[in-house]
């Protein structure tokens, strides 16, 4: 409201209140009236405006030749020139509302729809504006303003995809210091910070006749000393060429730069011929354009509109969206009409209070309907010269869509498109509309781009600042394991492994690095590498070398190389050793083995019993005989000596089974057993992490680990049983004096330092396994792309085994180390045999069920020796089936039995008799001789 007043006085000062003011009364005019009076406000003289100027004019004559449009009623437009001014576009639309104009087309420039969106809120003119782009003229704050053009929201989408599609991270930011240009930028950040990448840098600059070259000169000088060499450009025509002249004075538009610019350089391409000199300046820039579709109607108006100006003056997409603008309008009036609109008017009484200030306010005017006719037009769909004219719900136009064009010789080459729908293409977006949206990076496609210095390689988007500043590399002063980075002294220089690895890794990387080392620490104890990675986020160091092992909590707020050397950590305990004594042929096998074992030798001996009962006399007899050749039986099938022949097919199975089992048990046994006489044996009472974990012994870590963290977060151990240790010394005493004596019971450190200190201390070992895996790598600000080349280094040490050698110079372990590294103190426990088993276990199942299966068939066919009243009871058919088991079968009646099996030799039959069998027949065989 206080910008309304303002305006009102504006009013007054030039002499608006000699116009014979508006009666009180509405004046009414006729539902239909013979003439509609609609404005335009725009830069006529300028690129934009000479062409809006045209199609506009011919906009109106191909609305008032069409008369099933407004039928009958003709179209009137007034045109006032804003020249470049928001202040004389606003006067300009004061002086429409003094007069029945219901509409205004335009205004061209964002300042000035600023400015006059306030005074069509309050008096209810719609204002269709073709060419302001600043995304913050909303819906919300200015329901009377309609655009139809793009908003620079999508254009700054397509510029943000576009460096995200080839990979930059950094960008910086040059642009017209006005509303177009401040808020144009700051939705670029917003869409580069969804892609994380940035604007590194941005600036902006004066326009039309305030452009000052010094100070464009300054800040491309400036800019030249900065890191990113993607610039993206967000000007008006005037300021826009200055920058690009003197960027290319200053060496700037040449190999390695990369310049985007947005679509006020493609109008002015358009509409413009620009000799070879200045569009040297351009090559290799990337320009975006509207995208308009082609039609019948659009080239029906190209010809046209080369008949209208001879060839002099090009058709831009702004003019398209102006001719559209006008036909919208009048399509809206045809509609308001058709709705019983009339246009009237209402003195704007708000400021009548003001009566004895003679600023006569009674002239401005409200437009009654002009709710009515803003409704129809948000409600219009056509298809006009420039596309589909809808609107969406929030008021911008449906498929906003860019091409992608680079300046190359004297025109410009389209390399793809960018639309909302999908992204980025090199397929028209109308083809891509009547498919499923994709906008996965493998269907991001763009031409090959010829850039600045005339190459077809992607420029890296970056260089080290040329402003003679190194990078600060911080190092930390480690107190303990100096072998991996230690500071020389009298120098400030650094030697140690990580060290040589950097140094090597920078020297393969195809560009200088001006750095310098950083000492972190005191020197008295070994610094916090949280700590240190912290600093990089806040800007004290450009990047950290080291022993930084790579963490979940660091890798959110920095970037890692590739790991150069592998870490975990580890337990390192103490061990004592295990002599063999007289009882170790029992150690193979844990109780529960040796348990389970012998059950199952019982087992298969009851199973053979009860399959060869009834048929082999070798397991007849007595039943005090009968158990110890059950026991004899299964025992002996240790040693395969087994003596007894089985005869029955399912005890054949059985025992082929138990056999492949026993063979099995033999063998591992043998070599656990000989391992345990022959190998030094190593005994600690802690098993691994988990079993450190389940105790409540202190525990030691190394000052400045990442460790301590994990062990208290990640695996929930009490702090107060964590102990600090500084040094191998520290390790060595701590764990010697153990947990009873104020040491602790067990170490956890990464690997490569238990490896150094093992190397020194045999008397140590690592228990259990290794229960994290990660690496050590060099830390850089989050996006560097530092981090990604000396990725890439790394992997070509790795490849041509300079890493290796780097390593084996500084972790050179004496003997000890490598001697029983680690202790395994498992035994051969039941979980290594229970499929075996369970087959057997199955098999003897198996085998039992079908055994009784038979006798049951056989105890249902053999007639009862007993009368039918007993025989049918249940008591005296369990003992008929007892009895079954127990009796002889007659060989007549036995199954399967080979044909020639009662024709064996003597000596064959003796081999297979019982021994009180063989002593008889050789008695008989003596007697008879």
């Amino acid at each position: 409201m206080n910008l309304f007043l303002v305006v009102c006085w504006v009013v007054y000062c030039l002499g608006v209140s000699s116009v014979t003011p508006f009666v009180a009364a509405a004046n009414v005019s006729s539902s239909r009236p013979a003439v509609v009076h609609i404005g335009a406000i725009f830069n006529i003289d300028s690129v934009l405006g000479k062409v809006a100027k045209i199609t506009l004019e011919e906009a109106v004559k191909d609305v008032n030749a069409d008369k099933t449009i407004l039928h009958g009623t003709q179209l009137v437009l007034t045109m006032q020139n804003s020249n470049h001014s928001g202040f004389i576009g606003m006067v300009q639309a004061l002086r429409f509302m003094e007069t029945d104009v219901i509409a205004i087309i335009g205004p061209q420039s964002s300042v000035t729809a600023h400015i006059i969106s306030h005074v069509a809120n309050e008096l209810r003119v719609p204002l269709v504006s073709f060419a302001a782009t600043d995304p913050t003229l909303s819906s919300l704050q200015f329901p009377f303003f309609v655009r139809t053009t793009q908003s620079d929201l999508y254009q700054m989408k397509a510029v943000a995809e576009i460096i995200d599609y080839y990979g930059w991270k950094e960008v910086i930011a040059i642009y017209v210091d006005d509303d177009y240009g401040r808020n144009g930028v700051a939705a670029l950040d917003d869409e580069l910070a969804a892609r994380r990448c940035r604007i590194s840098f941005k600036e902006g600059i004066k326009s039309g006749t305030e452009v000052d070259r010094g100070e464009i000169t300054s800040l491309l000088v400036k800019v030249a000393l900065m890191q990113s060499r993607v610039i993206v450009l967000h000007a008006q025509t005037d300021s826009g060429f200055m920058v690009f002249n003197l960027a290319r004075y200053l060496g700037m538009t040449g190999n390695g730069y990369v310049w985007i610019v947005t679509d006020w350089l493609s109008s002015f391409l358009d509409s413009s011929y620009l000799p070879s000199e200045t569009m040297d300046v351009l090559q290799g820039v990337l320009v975006l354009r509207h995208h308009t579709p082609d039609s019948d109607r659009k080239r029906a108006f190209l010809s046209r509109w080369k008949k209208l100006t001879g060839g002099s003056l090009g058709l831009h997409s702004y003019g398209l969206y102006a001719y559209d603008s006008v036909w919208l309008v009048a399509r809206a009036i045809d509609a308001f009409f058709s709705q019983g609109g009339v246009v009237s008017f209402t003195n704007y009484t708000s400021l009548g209070g003001d009566k004895g200030g003679g600023l006569n306010l009674d002239v401005m005017s409200i437009f009654d309907n002009g709710t009515l006719l803003l409704k129809n037009i948000l409600q219009s769909d056509f298809v006009g010269l420039s596309g589909r004219m809808k609107f969406e719900p929030d008021r911008s136009l449906v498929h906003p869509a860019y091409e992608v064009l680079n300046v190359v010789g004297n025109g410009l080459r389209r390399v793809g498109y960018w639309s909302n729908y999908s992204g980025l293409s090199i397929v028209t977006p109308e083809i891509l509309y009547a498919k499923p949206p994709n906008r996965s990076s493998a269907n991001q496609k763009l031409y090959s781009v010829i850039w600045p210095g005339e190459t077809l390689s992607k420029p890296r988007g970056w260089v080290f600042p040329n402003n003679g500043r190194q990078l600060r590399i911080g190092v930390p002063i480690r107190v303990s394991y100096r072998e991996f980075v230690a500071p020389v002294q009298g120098t400030e220089m650094f030697k140690g492994f990580c060290v040589d690895v950097f140094t090597a890794a920078v020297n393969l990387l195809p560009y200088a690095v001006p750095y310098r080392f950083v000492p972190f620490g005191d020197g008295h104890k070994n610094p916090s590498y949280t700590q240190l990675v912290n600093l990089i986020t806040t800007g004290y160091f450009d990047g950290a070398i080291g022993d930084i092992a790579i963490v979940t909590n660091r890798t959110r707020i920095v970037d890692f190389t590739q790991p150069y050397a592998a870490s975990g950590l580890v337990v390192v305990a103490p061990f004592k050793k295990i002599n063999s004594g007289g009882w170790s042929f029992l150690q193979p096998f844990t109780p529960l083995m040796w348990i389970v074992t012998a059950c199952f030798f019982l087992f298969i001996g009851i199973v053979i019993w009860i399959l060869e009962h009834r048929i082999n006399d070798e397991f007849r007899g007595p039943p005090r005989q009968q158990i110890i050749t059950m026991l004899w039986f299964s025992l002996s099938t240790l040693f395969f000596s087994h003596r007894e022949n089985t005869m029955s097919s399912l005890g054949r199975l059985v025992m082929l089974i138990w056999l492949f089992v026993v063979l099995i048990l033999t063998s591992s046994y043998t070599a656990s057993l000989t391992s345990i006489l022959t190998v030094q044996q190593l005994y600690s009472p802690i098993s691994g992490i988990e079993s450190l974990k389940a105790s409540d012994e202190p525990i030691g870590f190394q000052v400045g680990s990442f460790a301590e963290h994990y062990m208290t977060q990640d695996l929930g151990i009490a702090k107060s049983r964590l102990i600090p240790l500084g040094s191998p010394e520290e390790y060595a005493n701590a764990l010697q004096l153990g947990p009873k004596r104020g040491g602790v019971a067990a170490i956890v450190d990464e690997r490569p330092y238990v490896e150094i200190f093992l190397s020194s201390q045999c008397t140590f070992r690592i228990v259990g396994q290794e229960f994290t895996r990660s690496g050590w790598g060099f830390a850089f600000p989050r996006d560097s792309p530092l981090a990604v080349d000396m990725s890439t280094a790394i992997l070509q040490l790795s490849e041509t085994g300079d890493l290796q050698r780097i390593h084996d110079k500084w972790m050179t372990r004496s003997s000890c180390s490598l001697e029983n590294a680690e202790i395994d103190s498992d035994r051969l426990q039941l979980k290594s045999f229970w499929g075996l088993f369970l087959i057997c276990g199955i098999a003897c199942f198996i085998a039992l069920v079908l055994h009784f299966l038979q006798l049951m068939f056989q105890l249902r066919k053999s007639p009862p020796s007993e009368p039918a009243s007993s025989a049918s009871s249940i008591s005296g058919r369990f003992h008929r089936f007892l009895t079954l088991i127990d009796e002889k079968e007659d060989p007549s009646k036995r199954k399967g039995r080979k044909r020639n099996g009662d024709e064996r030799s003597l000596e064959d039959q003796l081999g297979r008799q019982p021994k009180r069998v063989q002593i008889q027949t050789e008695i008989t065989a003596n007697s008879n001789n």
